[in-house]
């Protein structure tokens, strides 16, 4: 019998042990493609939220002289009348007379000048975040007369073509008057003045939060209002 020792052989099928640092290596292809996905997520978020984001805050007396310059005339309310007026005719040495009445209806507008305004009218309270705003006196347009639909009641025993378009003529000057004294007075002044403090609040409250300011107050005051 043979007495030599024998050295046990590693089987065929045993693979040596792979190193720590040749794993990390396999792993890395498979980790870089989801970072480069996470960078470029991160990025479009980036980029999204610069786009969308609000402007710098400026001055808001420039703002608001951009909304007023965007509409120079601003109509703020109007006025429906129905005017009662009447005039008279003489002929032929008073031997000949004509009355006419007439109801001619009219619509008078009040509007408010913006080209006027500056920074002189406005005044902004940073700690109070309001806006003070003195607009110019209202304006009265010239009565628009409806002639179309005005009621006429003529007297006289005969009246002429002459004599008819002499009060008719007559008649439009002093409904055109009278529209105008009834528009201004205080009744339909104080109507006119809170309907162009309201217009004025809502033109430029939003024009204000939209170049970032918020939530602003926008008190408003016109020349010539009592107190």
């Amino acid at each position: 019998m043979d007495d030599t020792p024998v050295t046990p052989t590693p089987p065929h099928d045993a693979t040596p042990a792979t190193p720590a640092s040749s794993r990390a290596s396999q792993r890395r292809p498979a980790i870089l493609p989801w970072v480069l996905f996470v960078a470029a997520l991160a990025l479009a978020a980036f980029l999204g939220w610069r786009l969308v984001q609000p402007a710098p805050v400026g001055d808001p007396l420039a703002t608001t002289l951009v909304a007023f310059e965007r509409q120079n005339t601003l109509t703020v309310f109007s006025a429906e009348l129905a005017p009662v007026v009447a005039s008279n005719d003489s002929r032929l040495f008073g031997l000949v007379n004509a009355r006419q009445v007439a109801v001619i209806p009219a619509r008078v507008d009040y509007t408010i000048d913006l080209a006027t305004m500056g920074r002189d009218r406005m005044r902004w309270d940073e700690a109070k975040r309001t806006l003070s705003v003195r607009l110019p006196p209202l304006v009265l347009s010239k009565p628009n007369l409806d002639e179309a639909r005005a009621q006429y009641l003529r007297e006289g025993v005969w009246i002429g073509r002459a004599a008819q378009d002499k009060l008719t003529r007559d008649n439009t000057l002093l409904a055109e008057r009278l529209a105008r004294e009834q528009a201004a007075n205080p009744v339909l002044m104080g109507l006119a003045r809170s309907a162009a403090k309201d217009a004025v609040r809502q033109n430029l409250a939003i024009p204000l939060q939209v170049a970032g300011f918020g939530t602003v107050t926008v008190a408003v005051s016109i020349d010539g209002e009592t107190k």
